[in-house]
């Protein structure tokens, strides 16, 4: 599927998504039938943890609150939302975790504290994220950390979020899974936050998965994750492509970007995936220090937003924000120049070094 295809497709589910439509589908009846076969087969294949993932919730880079004269300012808030990539299903330490990598990282460019909720759900559909938000803005959960405080519940200043793969596996109709999701960043942006979504990724990529099925969830996944884009910055939100961004990665070193499972990241994976995304959500606070304008040498630009779903679709990495406040059917593509996370065990409170 071309370029254009995939634009035209993402803007037909992003418009049923807008209209209240949910019959938009990707697949036909016979590509459905054998997709369940491959499916069911493929999920031999992969292997099942009912082990939960580690809290990471807490105060981050508690060491930045400390220094300097005269008053220091309250912790940024980071919240994250989402399925079991969000929640960081699939290794055994908190520092491992996606939530705990941005949040040590933002402290670090920020040189301020964060303070980290993450009300993401193992095997979450888009249909949890109103749950999730309604959990969030509501508080009262308690933090760890060595202040001993608790949440107080409100908007935080920015939330990562990350939703879409359990949509495609579980045959969520396209248009209702891309209402769901703006729906929720439209709740998040009333409150006062600012939102980086995190969009479907290459299901394509999974190691157990074969071919012709390898090819319809890659197709299904793209898509998804190019009408997400629309909706998110349609509501004033920026996204990051997941996409293919561990495709080669995963190719090449398979036994180390994915854990035991054989469907979710390992370590090196979450934090080859915070890489991309930490960008991102520090310039959604406007700590990031790059030139917003577009830079035509790394193929940034300024192009319709479908057109620049689709690119972005296609290009892990790559982030699309809105221009102009929010609703404008033109969008800023951006090529984001990663930088390297500091070591977790050094910026969390409440965390020993080996959790």
């Amino acid at each position: 599927m071309t370029g254009a295809q995939r634009a035209r497709a993402a803007r037909r589910i992003a418009a049923a998504a807008a209209y209240g439509g949910g019959g938009v589908g990707l697949l036909g009846g016979a590509a459905v039938g054998l997709l369940m076969a491959q499916a069911r087969l493929a999920r031999r294949r992969v292997g099942e943890s009912d082990e939960p993932p580690p809290r990471a919730d807490g105060l981050y880079g508690a060491a930045f609150g400390r220094t300097g004269p005269g008053a220091q300012p309250p912790p940024l808030r980071l919240a994250v939302l989402g399925d079991s990539t969000a929640a960081g299903q699939g290794v055994h330490r908190t520092r491992q975790t996606p939530g705990a990598l941005l949040a040590s990282g933002l402290a670090a460019v920020a040189e301020r504290p964060v303070r980290l909720r993450n009300v993401a759900v193992p095997g979450a559909r888009s249909d949890d994220l109103d749950r999730q938000v309604t959990e969030l803005l509501l508080g009262g959960h308690p933090v760890n950390g060595e202040d001993g405080a608790s949440d107080p519940g409100g908007a935080p200043d920015v939330c990562a979020v990350m939703i879409g793969a359990n949509d495609v596996t579980h045959r969520m109709p396209p248009a209702r899974s891309v209402r769901l999701l703006s729906d929720a960043v439209a709740r998040l942006r009333a409150a006062g936050s600012e939102v980086v979504v995190g969009t479907c990724p290459d299901l394509g990529t999974v190691e157990p998965v074969d071919r012709p099925l390898r090819w319809l969830v890659r197709r299904a996944s793209r898509q998804l994750a190019a009408a997400q884009t629309i909706a998110v910055v349609a509501q004033g939100g920026r996204t990051v492509s997941l996409g293919d961004l561990l495709g080669p990665e995963f190719r090449a070193n398979p036994r180390e970007l994915f854990g035991p499972d054989s469907f979710h990241p390992s370590a090196q994976g979450y934090a080859t995936a915070a890489m991309a995304f930490l960008p991102t959500l520090c310039a959604a606070l406007g700590l990031w220090p790059e030139d917003e304008r577009p830079d035509a040498a790394r193929r940034e630009g300024i192009l319709p937003v479908d057109r620049a779903a689709a690119v972005a679709a296609d290009e892990g990495g790559t982030e699309v924000a809105a221009v102009q406040g929010g609703r404008s059917p033109w969008a800023l593509l951006k090529h984001r120049r990663g930088r390297r996370l500091p070591p977790v065990a050094e910026t969390a409170a409440g965390h020993s070094p080996g959790a």
